[in-house]
């Protein structure tokens, strides 16, 4: 009897361990890029325009951001005939918003640099994370909004924490929480993805991005697409239309 009982035991830690072994961070990783579609497709990108919408009191207001891996990132919108920016490059970053009563574009400060740089990496932390120098750690299972997800702790090379969580049935990417700078206090910044669709270059995008600053509704995404690279320089008609 006690025999066949520490046998069960044995088993049950046994297939513990095999299960807890199978649910490895690269493996959720792998999973998680082939979902997406795959490493070949993503090295080809090598540019992404997004035409997004926010709603802002009852007002549509049409957002573009245009990413050149590596090199440059450029949020625009338009407000009253107003057109703002921000611009983000790998050594520095801009803000010009005429509707607060800027004459000129602003540089940002090193911090909101820092801070911002994640944007120009296309393919995301996980991507290849090894060589961008990140670790990576499964922390184990979560429910996001009645989503069970694998919970991924990212520490990036930058010195950043972010944590990621994976749909445990899709492998797409539900959620980020970043732990960001903000006037020398630490907050979380929370991102959801939703509404994933395969484009013609082979990638699966996120359609529906919702942040702290609201919901953003992606309209259309342009991929390789020839990128002006005067568009990440700091002037102040550069966003007229």
């Amino acid at each position: 009897m006690k025999i066949t009982k520490l046998f069960f035991v044995a088993a049950a830690l046994l297939l513990g361990g095999l299960t807890a072994k199978a649910q490895t961070a690269d493996e959720i990783i792998d999973k998680h890029i082939k979902a997406i579609g795959g490493h070949d497709a993503w090295a080809k990108i090598n540019s992404v325009k997004m035409n997004c919408s926010v709603s802002a009191n009852g007002t549509e207001i049409p957002v573009t951001v245009t990413t050149l891996n590596h090199k440059g990132q450029r949020m625009e919108f338009n407000i009253g005939g107003m057109s703002c920016y921000m611009v983000i490059t790998p050594k520095e970053g801009w803000a010009y918003y005429p509707i607060q009563g800027q004459t000129k574009p602003e540089a940002m400060t090193e911090e909101q640099v820092k801070q911002s740089q994640d944007g120009l990496d296309i393919t995301g932390s996980l991507y290849d994370y090894k060589q961008k120098g990140n670790k990576v750690t499964y922390l184990g299972k979560d429910n996001i909004e009645g989503t069970d997800c694998y919970k991924l702790k990212v520490n990036q090379a930058s010195g950043k924490e972010e944590t990621i969580y994976i749909d445990a049935t899709t492998y797409y990417q539900v959620r980020s929480v970043m732990k960001v700078k903000a006037n020398g206090k630490e907050t979380e910044g929370i991102t959801n993805y939703g509404n994933y669709q395969k484009l013609p270059e082979g990638i699966v995008y996120p359609m529906s991005i919702e942040s702290g600053n609201g919901p953003l509704a992606v309209k259309s995404v342009e991929v390789n697409k020839p990128v002006d690279e005067s568009i990440f320089k700091p002037t102040a008609d550069a966003g007229k239309k």
